[in-house]
């Protein structure tokens, strides 16, 4: 196969222009709605599709947090460094618009989760609280954060609860019935994307994989 590539270092990009490479390239991608506390003890709702689960022993979930426009932390990074503590509510298409909504810029005395017209539940081990309509919410303690740069910052998060939606996993297995959890995926701008589509392809032990090449 011809090797036919266009080469970016990423040295001579600008990070606005490294976000738009790699945030396009990199898709799709979860999207947790987090949740934190204000110093006043309000909730405060914003979406980040930077996120992913690393481990499971422990159990470790990243977030990229960036400061907005002026330079500055947004809510979310400063109630976490002072909480430390926050809970991840993942987005699925009945979320979709409601979470589009948590992403407008609010003056501070106005609650997305109010805007959004979402539900705030008790948590079971961190005082933050959880969205309701959100499908699995995941009871974050923060472990480190990590000071990449003045504008990046990422937080690693031990999950110490997770709640699921009645009928969504089998308590007994744990498997997720996958035809009524419909995750929503981040591509890139305004762009995302169902999980409409599925396909199985079971992982092949070396002796099917010989049979298969017909090699011994």
């Amino acid at each position: 196969m011809t090797d036919a590539t266009t080469r970016f270092d990423l040295a001579e990009l600008t990070p606005r222009e490294r976000y738009k490479l790699l945030s396009s390239a990199i898709v799709p991608r979860p999207i947790a709605l987090v949740v934190t506390r204000s110093p006043q003890g309000h909730h405060n709702a914003a979406p980040y599709s930077f996120f992913n689960v690393l481990s499971e022993d422990p159990a470790i979930v990243a977030l990229g947090l960036q400061v907005n426009a002026a330079g500055e932390h947004k809510d979310t990074a400063n109630n976490i460094a002072r909480e430390k503590e926050f809970v991840i509510n993942l987005v699925d298409d009945a979320l979709a618009d409601r979470m589009n909504i948590c992403a407008v810029d609010l003056p501070p005395e106005e609650s997305e989760i109010d805007a959004a017209g979402l539900t705030i539940a008790a948590s079971s081990m961190v005082g933050t609280g959880r969205i309701v309509e959100s499908p699995i919410a995941l009871e974050c303690r923060e472990v480190q954060t990590l000071k990449f740069s003045p504008r990046r910052n990422i937080v690693l998060g031990e999950v110490l609860c997770v709640h699921v939606r009645e009928g969504l996993v089998d308590p007994q297995t744990l498997n997720v019935d996958i035809d009524n959890y419909e995750p929503l995926g981040r591509l890139f701008a305004s762009l995302y994307s169902r999980q409409s589509t599925r396909f199985s392809m079971p992982r092949m032990s070396l002796e099917e994989w010989r049979d298969r090449a017909g090699t011994d």
